[in-house]
């Protein structure tokens, strides 16, 4: 694409005078303009980008806005979480964004896809001041091929401004940083944040929004991997559930580690690459991911020795949200071309720190959407600041909630109606603590939960044993074969019987005051298809 057909597409956001235009430069020259411009620095052995987010080391919830026009006004679910704009506003926004840009040297272009299957894909452009976030773009979004860049027309724009500051009071943000999607306009607007995550879950809410409204797709926030007999799975998870972990295995190909769509056809992945989190990280425990930071990887906050180029996966100075991109290809016998059949496992992940979860247990598909709608896990002292306690639960709705424009239950109920249409089987896995809470009793054993995991996937516990839960009514098997029974109880591991029913009880109450949101949107039988007191 030539430089006036490239001015044309930018016209439209007031851009009139661009400087150089880098457009959908290889990661071979995305990395060397990076390293000219001082963003960041190669490292030894692998070779990967280091670059630092400054400020900001992760999503900015509280200055993210959606505009409120007459295509979302009636459909978007308002709150907190999408906290309405004006266009009018935005339209302000654009034009300093516009001003900005024009007075910058380089500008770097991305063109990719969201989407692997074809009838859905939605063709997205990156514009950033950044060499390196363009080289994020690249390798976290769908590449086109040539023939496809030749006749690129863009359907989103990212427009990535990090060093464009936000005033307040002149602007009506909520501070420096601003994350602004208009539906209407089809384009995304980062201010004042070098994070690169929101470029990638910028365009997942955009898909959030149009894939259900406009083609009764669901779209998820999950990893899937799929095995040798076309048995696909589908992993839900909050951070720390285990879900890069479990999904990562090396007897099954990975389609995808974070956002997927269900269509009619099966699920295809949205992206065409990995952010994973690297804090901690050992070949040992993660050797996939491992193996994935090589030249043309991009670490995000990751410590680092200016004088020897070593980096320390264990340093959490900078942020405990140390994270990598790379491409999918980057992972051997990653599935090419994103796609998979209709799914014959979900499993929702969560690392109950209370101890009280079985640590699996088969769901119905009233079950299925009530801790589908719950999106459970909990968070340990350390992990946020000015937490009250060493355990607090965490409820995020549909395991996505920051990333969901629609109501919680618009997704609910897609997945209820696909679990029944294709028959899926659907467990609540717990990785968390067994024989007390945290500080008290142990993690799950990493290697029964792969046991559980791979006997659900594989069938091996359809039509078996099982007992229920006496609070959560959950149906637990009664033996998981490579599992020792006495893990599959929880309330036996605990020492004092008594103090797991009143922990039992806790837990159960949080579930259900947190329910209370939906209870006025959803059927009876899922309304009592969780804890019962």
């Amino acid at each position: 694409m030539d430089l006036a057909v490239r001015k044309e597409s930018l016209e439209r956001f007031g851009v009139e005078n661009l400087g150089a235009v880098h457009e959908n430069l290889p990661p071979a020259r995305l990395v060397e303009a990076s390293v000219r411009r001082r963003e960041g620095m190669i490292c030894e052995p692998s070779g990967a980008l280091v670059v630092r987010t400054g400020k900001r080391t992760g999503r900015s919830p509280k200055d993210r806005f959606i505009v409120e026009d007459d295509l979302t006004r009636d459909a978007v679910d308002w709150g907190a979480v999408n906290k309405p704009f004006s266009s009018e506003a935005f339209g302000r926004l654009l034009e300093k964004a516009a001003g900005y840009v024009e007075n910058l040297e380089e500008v770097f272009v991305v063109d990719a896809h969201a989407g692997a299957d074809e009838r859905y894909s939605l063709n997205v452009q990156v514009v950033t001041e950044h060499a390196w976030q363009a080289l994020f773009a690249r390798q976290l979004f769908r590449r086109p091929d040539k023939g496809e860049l030749d006749r690129f027309e863009p359907e989103w724009t990212v427009i990535s401004m990090p060093g464009l500051l936000m005033e307040p009071e002149e602007d009506g943000t909520e501070s420096e940083t601003f994350v602004g999607l208009d539906f209407s306009r089809r384009v995304v607007l980062v201010c004042g944040t070098r994070y690169a995550g929101e470029i990638k879950k910028s365009i997942f809410t955009a898909l959030n929004f149009v894939l259900p409204t406009e083609h009764n797709v669901m779209p998820m926030h999950c990893s899937a991997n799929v095995g040798e007999e076309d048995d696909v799975a589908l992993f839900f998870g909050l951070s720390g559930t285990g879900k890069t972990t479990l999904s990562a295995d090396p007897e099954r190909r990975l389609i995808g580690d974070d956002e997927h769509g269900w269509s009619d056809s099966g699920v295809f992945n949205f992206e065409g690459g990995c952010y994973a989190k690297t804090i901690d990280l050992s070949p040992e425990k993660e050797p996939q991911i491992w193996g994935a930071i090589r030249f043309g990887a991009v670490l995000e906050n990751v410590a680092m020795d200016r004088r020897t180029r070593a980096v320390d996966f264990t340093d959490a100075s900078i942020t405990e949200n140390t994270r990598v991109a790379y491409p999918l290809e980057y992972i051997e016998g990653a599935v090419p071309d994103g796609k998979g059949a209709h799914p014959k496992a979900v499993l929702f992940l969560t690392a109950d720190a209370f101890g009280v979860l079985p640590p699996i247990s088969a769901l119905s598909p009233e079950q299925a959407a009530y801790y589908f709608l719950s999106g459970y896990t909990a968070k340990l002292a350390g992990t946020e600041a000015d937490m009250d306690s060493e355990v607090e639960a965490t409820f995020s709705a549909c395991f996505g909630a920051p990333f969901l424009p629609l109501p919680a239950t618009t997704y609910a109920t897609m997945l209820s109606e696909r679990l029944r249409e294709h028959g899926a089987r659907c467990y609540l896995i717990n990785t968390g603590w067994s024989g007390g809470a945290y500080g008290v009793g142990e993690r799950i054993d990493l290697s029964a939960t792969r046991e559980m995991v791979r006997a659900v996937i594989e069938g091996r516990l359809d039509g078996a044993e099982t007992r229920q839960h006496s609070v959560f009514g959950l149906n637990v098997p009664v033996e998981v074969p490579g599992v020792p029974t006495e893990v599959l109880d929880p309330r036996g591991t605990w020492p004092d019987k008594d103090a797991y029913d009143e922990q039992a009880k806790k837990l159960a109450d949080l579930f259900r005051e947190n329910f209370t949101k939906f209870e006025g949107s959803v059927t009876d039988e899922v309304r009592n298809a969780g804890p019962q007191l």
